[in-house]
């Protein structure tokens, strides 16, 4: 007779708590076959939470969550988490519509304290959550865990800077997957960890402080510098320490045996802030997954068995791709060209003209604010960088694009990647906002690829433009198919082109939208409206000239963008109003994404959803005229 899995008789925290050592080490063994099992049929982000499965049972045995705050930077490892706490029946709903997100979740579980998408959060959000405690006055345990990429971040060290200085009780607990800051040396490190976050250590190291504060000067900085090196030469926490942390570490994170007393320790003790250095494996326990270059960091669906992932096969490449290799292309007629990108350089095509160009390619890691900056110094000085960041990401680092790129006019270069809706991810990677905060900005010059061939046409344009900033978005995913050009040709800047002619409706298209405006104009036509499209190329500068002809001999201008309300459609509006065309003779509708934060699901149901696609063009055109489709074809209005 086979026994219940453990992970059955998980309802809440508190059966968590009641396992002995034994049982949950058997319930680690079992969360991680639920994630894998899980993950092979939504996709996702798998590496990163096979890599903390001991760490998710262990926090969640020894603190009393929800009560005590548990906060997981970036959201990636957060499956397991999911697992052991109520959302296992809807674990495989993840990143589909209407299912659980891939991120944690506020809105989703008392056990989710703080939103993740972005990474470098958690310590900040940990320390605020923190302070309110103590400003209460509850004894509440805050624990911040953030992966060793994420540190790269300066805003995880702005975070410990102000722990230190506030000598509040944050537990931070770094989880070392990949650059392993210190390794762990098996039972002599874990023993030295328990004992230095145990309350005689403590006591003994707070009675040595206090005793070197009573002696001589000379004396009292050399007994300093002693406990100082004693400590890095056991633990290699200067660094931290330097910061006002408590150190504790390097432990295997995927040993019970060890994490438990030193998380109980560390719970127990009243000191802080405390840094607890984990070292775990990514994609830990499924071999696939360690032996992939990118330990499974996001997969699509797979088969558990072989870990083959079963993307549907397509001959398009991606835009991703499209942009790597015309990078590539024009690096290689040009010296000057160097590629700069925030950790993501395969997310962003990058790692194509890095294999080439090694030497003239930059992963400053998760520091976003810095690598624009970095770009601004290497276009002070003659260089052309391409400073590839997704359209989420870019947000990171708004002040340096204003102050230290456009306000100096530095032709810093700008790829886009994840422009528009992303499908899974959701609302916190979906690039929405990068079309109106970029022209808003003088000296910017803003384009948006309606297809593959643009996009090429789209990077010679950035290489050739050096009279300031220049910025190009494309959206996730693959292209619409078209035939690619040998060779990039630098567009006439602020010029876009006529694609369709008509006579009565006018659609004026920005981005990849231009297929479903061609599809509608054909409809629209059938209906007996004969319809322009244009592809407008240009966010900033626009096109005046074709806009206000367009505008002048059309009864009906409609623009169509994939970003926010407040981008092209806006500035379109603007310029008509500027030149006192918006006097009742036109009628004109601005399509965007609707004034709310997408929710996950395939992209083009979002898209359907906010009326990006042809029929909601065409509805948007008959609702403008004034005509009910069905009704105008009944009495003939319409062919």
């Amino acid at each position: 007779m086979s026994k219940t899995p453990v992970l059955d008789s998980i309802h809440s925290h508190e059966d968590i708590r009641s396992l002995d050592l034994a049982r949950l080490k058997t319930l680690a063994q079992e969360v991680r076959s639920e994630t894998i099992d899980a993950v092979s049929v939504t996709g996702g982000h798998l590496g990163a939470g096979l890599g903390v499965v001991e760490l998710t049972v262990a926090l969640h045995h020894i603190f009393n969550t929800p009560y005590d705050r548990v906060i997981w930077d970036v959201g990636h490892q957060a499956y397991p988490h999911k697992i052991l706490t109520g959302r296992r029946d809807r674990i495989r709903t993840l990143r589909q519509p209407g299912g659980l997100s891939g991120f944690t979740k506020r809105s989703e579980s008392e056990y989710d304290p703080f939103g993740a998408g972005h990474s470098s959060t958690s310590i900040s959000a940990g320390l605020g959550m923190q302070v309110a405690a103590e400003l209460r006055g509850e004894e509440r345990n805050v624990v911040a865990v953030i992966g060793d990429g994420a540190m790269s971040a300066g805003m995880a060290y702005e975070a410990m800077n102000n722990a230190g200085a506030l000598d509040s009780r944050l537990i931070v607990i770094l989880n070392d997957n990949d650059m392993s800051i210190a390794p762990p040396t098996g039972a002599m490190s874990a023993y030295l960890a328990r004992l230095i976050s145990g309350k005689t250590f403590l006591s003994l190291r707070d009675v040595a402080k206090q005793l070197a504060h009573q002696l001589p000067r000379f004396f009292k900085e050399k007994a300093q510098k002693a406990e100082e090196f004693a400590r890095s030469f056991v633990t290699g926490g200067t660094l931290f320490e330097e910061l006002g942390f408590y150190y504790v570490g390097p432990i295997d994170g995927h040993n019970l045996d060890h994490l438990l007393p030193i998380l109980k320790n560390v719970r127990d003790i009243d000191k802080g802030p405390i840094l607890v250095h984990v070292v775990t494996q990514k994609g830990k326990g499924y071999p696939p997954a360690e032996h992939a270059s990118d330990k499974y960091h996001g997969v699509s669906r797979f088969d558990v068995m072989t870990g083959t992932q079963l993307k549907p096969p397509s001959n398009a490449p991606t835009y991703t791709k499209v942009f790597g290799e015309s990078l590539l292309r024009e690096g290689r007629k040009d010296d000057k060209i160097v590629a700069v990108t925030a950790a993501m350089p395969s997310g962003t095509g990058v790692d194509l003209f890095q294999k080439e160009f090694p030497d003239r390619t930059f992963d400053v890691g998760i520091a976003e604010q810095h690598a624009v900056t970095f770009a601004a110094g290497l276009a002070c000085e003659g260089f052309k960088p391409f400073c590839a960041i997704y359209s989420t990401f870019l947000q990171r680092a708004y002040d340096q694009v204003v102050h230290d790129v456009a306000i100096q006019n530095l032709p810093v270069r700008f790829p886009i990647d994840r422009a528009g809706f992303v499908g899974a991810d959701g609302p916190t990677h979906a690039g929405a906002f990068d079309i109106g905060f970029l022209s808003s900005l003088p000296n910017m010059v803003v384009m948006a690829a309606a297809d593959e061939a643009e996009l090429v046409h789209m990077v010679a344009t950035a290489r050739a433009h050096d009279d300031g900033p220049i910025a190009f978005r494309y959206p996730r995913g693959e292209g619409v198919g078209t035939d690619l050009p040998d060779d990039g040709v630098p567009l006439e800047i602020g010029k876009g082109r006529i694609v369709r002619q008509g006579s009565k409706v006018a659609i004026l298209s920005l981005g990849t939208r231009l297929a479903e405006s061609l599809a509608a104009a054909e409809r629209l036509d059938s209906y007996g409206l004969s319809t322009t499209v244009a592809d407008a190329r240009f966010a900033k500068p626009l096109d005046r000239g074709m806009i206000l002809k367009l505008a002048g001999t059309h009864e009906m201008l409609i623009t169509i963008e994939e970003g926010a309300v407040g981008g092209f459609g806006s500035q379109v509006l603007h310029l008509l109003a500027a030149e006192g065309m918006l006097d009742g003779h036109l009628k004109i509708r601005t399509l965007a994404m609707q004034d709310r934060y997408c929710e996950q699901g395939k992209p083009d149901d979002i898209y359907a959803q906010n009326g990006l696609d042809a029929d909601g063009i065409i509805a948007a055109v008959l609702e403008a005229l004034g005509k009910d489709l069905n009704a105008a074809m009944e009495a003939g209005e319409l062919a």
